[in-house]
């Protein structure tokens, strides 16, 4: 029995408990719905100031001014900076376009956009001002994967737009359309191990070993809906042992999915031996009605494309190929992303001046 609660009686404790959980679940009903209305609000502020040309029509100190009369008019409301003027400006512009392109997906992009909180927006306007596409991946993979502030930060500047869905697949031929698309959207290519540290001379075994101590980071990279199921799976096949480097579980696509990792170049050999663990997998781990085919990656230091396409071709069982990186991706065009230091001693001196 709870001594923190006054009256000492079974059923009243649990009453209690239940309505503290009730409470806590409405704060975050009320949190969901408060940030969906204020995402809202500034979608509308932002499509008023585009539409009245206001920036251009009430001069260089319009978004200071507009910051202040609305104070004034609402002492007690957050949110209403120059700063988030601005940004509510550039939220509406970034977006505008797509949904006047795909009017048919009004509803369901205004869904996506209005679900995540604004300082997740904040930062995906700041490094996706010029590509709607770009932002939408983001913001997307923001609500499906749940990152935080600092996740989403993180991802931004790991190149995971340009990677998402690049590895050499044979999906459209080995699977049903409608799990193809997908299998191909989860794949990576490269895929990043920066966060292993590893550096110089390293085996196959340092390589698995140092991203299992990293599993967090490791399942964060694979992407949405993996699930760690074993390192070096055993698999007992006829009177022959075998081991899976790393088997996971995709729950998205209700499958199994081999991953073996090479620390060297592609070569014909390793489709043979990836191919027979996912051909294994399905008679000894899948089961009917409940898992689809399983599917392999081979994730590998360099490959050649031509080689692994010709692979890819003589397999009947969906398999991938990716490449690996151990230094961090960072964007082809970091100009402007890290600021120089002329530029930081530009910027106070202007503040140092207004």
């Amino acid at each position: 029995m709870d001594k923190s609660i006054s009256i000492l009686d079974r059923e009243y404790t649990l009453w209690v408990k239940e309505l503290v959980k009730r409470y806590h679940s409405s704060q975050i009903k009320a949190a969901i719905k408060i940030n969906k209305e204020l995402l809202r609000y500034y979608w509308e502020l932002g499509k008023d100031i585009e539409e009245k040309q206001a920036d251009n029509k009430y001069g260089s100190k319009f978004y200071a001014t507009l910051s202040r009369d609305l104070r004034h008019e609402m002492p007690n409301v957050e949110g209403l900076s120059e700063t988030s003027i601005r940004y509510a400006k550039r939220f509406y512009a970034l977006y505008s376009q797509q949904i006047q392109i795909l009017p048919q997906l009004v509803e369901s992009l205004y869904s996506d956009l209005f679900s995540i909180p604004w300082g997740h927006h904040r930062y995906i306007i700041d490094k996706c001002s010029d590509n709607p596409h770009k932002a939408l991946f983001f913001v997307r993979q923001t609500l499906e994967n749940g990152w935080s502030r600092n996740i989403l930060l993180n991802m931004l500047g790991s190149n995971l737009y340009d990677r998402s869905g690049k590895a050499l697949t044979n999906f459209k031929n080995t699977l049903p359309d409608v799990d193809s698309d997908l299998a191909q959207e989860l794949t990576r290519d490269p895929y990043d191990f920066s966060f292993t540290g590893l550096h110089g001379k390293y085996n196959e075994r340092r390589l698995k070993d140092t991203l299992l101590t990293n599993i967090t980071n490791f399942l964060l990279e694979l992407g949405t809906g993996f699930a760690y199921v074993g390192k070096e799976y055993h698999l007992q096949i006829a009177e022959k042992e075998k081991f899976i480097d790393l088997l996971f579980y995709n729950l998205k696509l209700s499958c199994y999915v081999v991953v073996e990792v090479k620390i060297g170049e592609f070569d014909f050999s390793d489709i043979g031996q990836l191919g027979g663990y996912v051909v294994a997998c399905n008679h000894l781990l899948r089961k009917k009605g409940r898992d689809n085919p399983t599917i392999g990656l081979l994730i590998c230091k360099q490959k050649s494309n031509t080689l692994a396409q010709y692979a890819l071709e003589s397999s009947s069982q969906p398999l991938g190929i990716s490449e690996y990186e151990l230094e961090k991706l960072y964007p082809e065009k970091v100009e402007g992303t890290i600021p120089s230091i002329k530029e930081i001693e530009t910027k106070l001196d202007n503040e140092i001046n207004r």
